[in-house]
């Protein structure tokens, strides 16, 4: 596959080339002689996701390139928006490519096993069909939250602290943060007790408790947590009781609850602020996390794991240290990627102290306007507007919601200013269609724990 290189190159890294350069060039090349290929990710009951493209027939000479075309955009959809079952409806050759590339024992052994017998409880496949064979999509998503009437409960898990609010009528009147420390904690017990005291408090608050709604870290299936950070010391053995966790509270609770990933809460409440729709926040924090609220307004279930889901085809890209594949968005839109710099910028990184105070040493120094630290946020918003032109292949988005602790102080304007300098010399039709927002007070409108409040229907 023909790797383009940028128009824009980051200060830091010549060897950047983005995958959606890459991808577009490929688009074009097959536009004429191409056959249809569509790829139909299945992830749970019934719910059917489709992409289609175009790759070369059977017999070009440029065959070969489809192979890693296809498996890039597989590994994509993944990450993106989840599947134990892969529909390949394209040339059997490709098909069979992306089966072996994504098998038990193949270079995509991490998505085989994770996508499969951990998230969605089920054997990972790869069927190979015919274009017209592939299901049709079905994936209709959750019209949730928005919902601000009555007495409510709104509540988030993070790793240092869990927070909960009691909400009336769409404003909060009581909240907390509580710090806790779920990730040196094997027992289930005391996961559900720290929670139940949260919503108890709050419940203490109210005359009356009408729906509870959550958000947290992590892969959430039908309030489910799959797969979660928060919940790493809990032994396998014993995940089943995390897993009914937000079940069984809702049972004793007696009331309607919802618990999604932070990342959609996000979109969610950025959504409710902006009062528009098509929303994709990306927050830049210790990893890339993401959520998305489509142009209808509603939350997909769709992963949104973008830290695993590639933006740069270049083979001398860093590997990312969990699924150990390459030019994942983790490497390029996190603390991560300032430490991973920073060598290149001349600046030495403190060893002997967490990764919080390594960013804000590396960040004291962009704030004194050295050149090296400011390089590295010229090219953080460099890789941010080729990762979103991206991104919109995949998403229909108006609005894109830069967060998290990498987007402090200059660091958040450089990133725009990059991003921006991109659409402009690449893609100028994205700077009519995309609106890029760093949280302000109008963003800020709805909180976190209020969107998460809204989420469950009476």
């Amino acid at each position: 596959m023909q790797l383009i290189e940028p128009k824009v190159v980051p200060p830091l890294d010549a060897d950047f080339r983005p995958a959606v350069l890459a991808d577009k060039n490929f688009q074009l090349n097959t536009q004429l002689v191409g056959v249809r290929a569509v790829l139909g990710l299945e992830r749970g009951a019934g719910d059917i996701s489709r992409f289609e493209t175009v790759v070369y027939p059977e017999g070009h000479p440029d065959f070969a390139s489809n192979f890693s075309y296809i498996e890039r955009i597989v590994k994509f959809l993944l990450w993106q928006r989840g599947g134990h079952t892969v529909y390949v409806g394209a040339p059997k050759a490709v098909g069979e490519h992306v089966r072996s590339v994504f098998s038990a024992n193949g270079a995509q052994k991490f998505d085989f096993h994770f996508m499969g017998t951990q998230v969605y409880e089920k054997e990972f496949s790869v069927v190979i069909c015919g274009a017209d064979e592939v299901p049709a999509a079905c994936e209709t998503g959750k019209l949730l939250g928005r919902n601000l009437a009555g007495y409510r409960i709104g509540f988030d898990l993070g790793a240092s602290d869990r927070k909960v609010s009691a909400v009336v009528n769409g404003e909060a009147i009581y909240s907390e943060e509580v710090i806790w420390e779920p990730r040196k904690n094997s027992d289930p017990d005391y996961h559900y007790r720290e929670v139940m005291t949260a919503l108890r408090t709050a419940a203490g608050k109210m005359p009356r408790v009408d729906a509870i709604g959550g958000s947290s870290a992590g892969i959430y299936v039908d309030n489910r947590p799959m797969v979660a950070s928060l919940f790493r010391g809990i032994p396998a053995e014993k995940f089943g009781d995390i897993k009914n966790m937000f079940m069984r509270i809702r049972d004793e609770m007696g009331v309607p609850l919802e618990v999604i990933n932070d990342g959609d809460v996000t979109a969610l409440a950025g959504s409710m602020s902006i009062e528009d729709n098509g929303i994709l926040g990306i927050a830049l924090g210790s990893s890339e996390a993401a959520g998305y609220v489509n142009m209808e307004g509603r939350i997909m279930g769709w992963l949104n794991e973008l830290a695993f889901a590639p933006i740069d085809y270049s083979p001398t890209a860093p590997v990312e240290e969990w699924s150990g594949d390459k030019g994942c968005g983790a490497s390029y839109f996190s603390q991560q990627c300032v430490f991973r710099l920073a060598p290149k910028a001349g600046i030495e990184v403190p060893v002997d102290v967490t990764d919080a105070e390594k960013l804000k040493f590396v960040q004291k120094k962009l704030e004194a306007g050295e050149d090296g630290a400011t390089k590295i946020w010229q090219s953080m918003g460099i890789y941010l507007g080729y990762g979103i032109a991206h991104y919109a292949e995949f998403y229909d988005i108006k609005h894109i919601l830069i967060l998290g602790r990498c987007t402090s102080g200059r660091g958040g304007d450089l990133l725009i200013e990059g991003a921006k300098k991109v659409f402009k010399t690449e893609f100028p039709e994205l700077l009519k269609k995309i609106e890029l927002h760093l949280p302000d007070e109008k963003i800020r409108r709805v909180g976190q724990s209020v969107a998460a409040a809204s989420l469950p229907v009476v």
